[in-house]
């Protein structure tokens, strides 16, 4: 079986940059982190590579080469393969392009099983993991919270997916494309420590726009569908705090306060 996991760096939230003259995130000399939901489809790939030893892990990855070094950890800890699609024409694509790009590099790989997460840190639009299935006319849940390793079949797999409503068990017919949620168990396992140095250029490919045989203008942000019209920063207002003990007085004064606002109603409650 091969996996393929689709994972993004994405910028650390302590250190959060946004240029509001292109409007896109600022991905150069900052501090990244692989996005946590990703995390969890990486910890999942090499949890099954571990059960089976002939499951082949790729992690495919589009962003800047400064990636780089925190992608060849990945190989150190059991990954295959590490494809990162780096090119600054792909700079200020939206999530329909971002998902082009990507599908046009998964096509021809002819994956069994396409892990990702259900969100990201700098966008959280969730369009991407179900815009490349749509490219690739697979199936596609997210929301993944288990992969029952015991259900699986020849050509099937059984995982379960949550939301506020409901838990679910589904059984899907690979290829597929699961998403995997921020609750899943799934971590990443550790370095060993003999590894930590390890040389592994040999197992990272760079691809850039002319070997996806991609055209300039179908990239980026002359490419993007998206336009925003306005960004802002958020102003926060200093507003004041007023002490109120838990005495008679104090506790009027609350139930006051409620009342006034709406939030209960009728006569005030027996002490």
């Amino acid at each position: 079986m091969k996996i393929i996991c689709t994972v993004k760096y994405v910028p650390d939230v302590d250190k959060f940059q946004f240029d509001f003259e292109k409007n896109v995130v600022v991905r150069h000399n900052i501090r990244m982190i692989l996005n946590p939901d990703d995390t969890k489809a990486v910890g999942l790939a090499l949890a099954m590579k571990k059960s089976d030893p002939k499951v082949k892990v790729e992690v495919l990855c589009m962003g800047p080469k400064s990636v780089l070094p925190m992608a060849k950890d990945l190989i150190r800890m059991g990954v295959d393969q590490v494809t990162l699609l780096s090119d600054a024409r792909f700079v200020g694509s939206d999530s329909y392009i971002t998902s082009k790009i990507l599908g046009t590099y998964l096509y021809k790989q002819k994956a069994d099983l396409i892990l990702t997460g259900s969100h990201s840190l700098d966008g959280d639009t969730s369009h991407v993991p179900s815009q490349v299935a749509d490219f690739l006319s697979l199936p596609h849940m997210t929301g993944v919270t288990e992969f029952h390793l015991s259900g699986m079949e020849q050509g099937r797999v059984e995982f379960t997916s949550e939301n506020e409503l409901k838990r679910i068990r589904f059984s899907m017919k690979l290829p597929g494309i699961l998403s995997l949620s921020k609750d899943a168990k799934y971590k990443l396992p550790y370095i060993r420590y003999e590894d930590v140095n390890l040389n592994v250029d040999q197992f990272i490919q760079t691809l850039t726009l002319e070997d996806l045989d991609l055209d300039i203008a179908e990239v980026g942000l002359q490419g993007s569908l998206t336009k925003v019209k306005r960004t802002f920063v958020k102003e926060y207002k200093l507003r004041n705090q007023e002490v109120i003990g838990t005495d008679e007085d104090g506790i009027e004064r609350i139930y006051q306060f409620l009342k006034n606002n709406g939030y209960i109603g009728g006569k005030k409650y027996a002490e």
